[in-house]
């Protein structure tokens, strides 16, 4: 499967680049690895500059440009500079965004984290295929019956995005606990379809679930971080974004807010010329304010 069938967008064929890469063996590893550490070195090489620094050959050279999705060499030298130029030109808005208060201070920290974070997002879409994507959105809206499956770091993203499928008037099943969700799995058909978030593509739970689902006839869309994970090679439609976020020494969970974002979006997408959308907004609205006010009189 090639997981783009264009070009990443600018600025992200580092976010593209890192979804491919536990993928590739070794050899088309340290290519790839090359390219990230040092993509301006990598943009002024010819292949066998490339080969000699990696320890492989010209033929793994293009073997690896090809699993990342390029045409070739040349091609992802053009990408490459295509991104670096466009980082220079982002630096000064970058500088601007920096982090502010003493080093060390609680100011510091949290404007530090959320400059990272927003600064590193702009590149989360490389791997996304939009195609993909789109075709997604039409199932779900199709689907005779929506299944929402996840485990583990995933589970929060996919609840919210059930909950907001919810909240505008899509109904869906997005039950906790591994024995439900293979039920449901279960009882899926053609035409239904089966949400299926993991992070890392390999949660084996996700993954029985999504199993069972195909093996039913329904359609799976896969929302996960890796471009070759079990989880993308196995669904219908595949969404990929996040993987970036994984090179961050201190583990910050921002690979789950980048998950988060195109539940979202998806969400958005699913909903956003639907006529019961405002009904269904409506009656949620006075739901919740029916539930707060009774809370609100008996405290009183």
């Amino acid at each position: 499967m090639n997981p783009y069938k264009a070009e990443p967008p600018i600025g992200g064929s580092r976010a593209h680049i890192k979804s491919i890469l536990p993928s590739l063996v070794p050899s088309e590893q340290r290519v790839a690895q090359l390219c990230l550490d040092s993509p301006e070195t990598v943009a002024r090489m010819s292949v066998a500059d490339m080969a000699a620094q990696t320890a492989t050959s010209p033929a793994t050279i293009v073997r690896a440009c090809k699993r990342m999705g390029f045409d070739g060499f040349q091609h992802l030298r053009q990408v490459l500079l295509r991104d670096l130029g466009a980082a220079a030109r982002d630096q000064a808005e970058q500088e601007g965004n920096a982090a502010t208060g003493t080093p060390g201070s609680s100011e510091h920290l949290v404007t530090g984290i959320f400059a990272r974070a927003a600064n590193d997002i702009r590149g989360a879409l490389g791997s996304l295929d939009f195609e993909s994507f789109d075709a997604a959105v039409q199932a779900i809206r199709n689907a005779n019956r929506l299944l929402v499956l996840a485990n583990g770091a995933s589970l929060a993203a996919a609840k919210s995005l059930a909950l907001r499928l919810l909240s505008t008037g899509v109904d869906c099943e997005a039950p906790g606990d591994i024995v439900s969700q293979h039920i449901m799995a279960k009882l899926l058909a053609p035409g239904d379809v089966c949400i299926a978030v993991s992070d890392s593509g390999l949660n084996s739970f996700t993954l029985g679930g999504a199993r069972i689902a195909l093996e039913q006839g329904a359609t799976v869309v896969g929302v996960t971080s890796y471009a070759k994970s079990t989880l993308a090679e196995l669904s219908t439609h595949t969404l990929v974004a996040g993987a970036e976020f994984h090179s961050w020494n201190d583990q910050l969970p921002i690979g789950n807010i980048v998950q988060m974002l195109v539940l979202s979006a998806l969400h958005a997408a699913v909903t956003g010329d639907s006529p019961e959308v405002e009904h269904a907004r409506s009656a949620v609205s006075e739901e919740v304010l029916h539930i707060v006010g009774e809370d609100t009189e008996d405290k009183a």
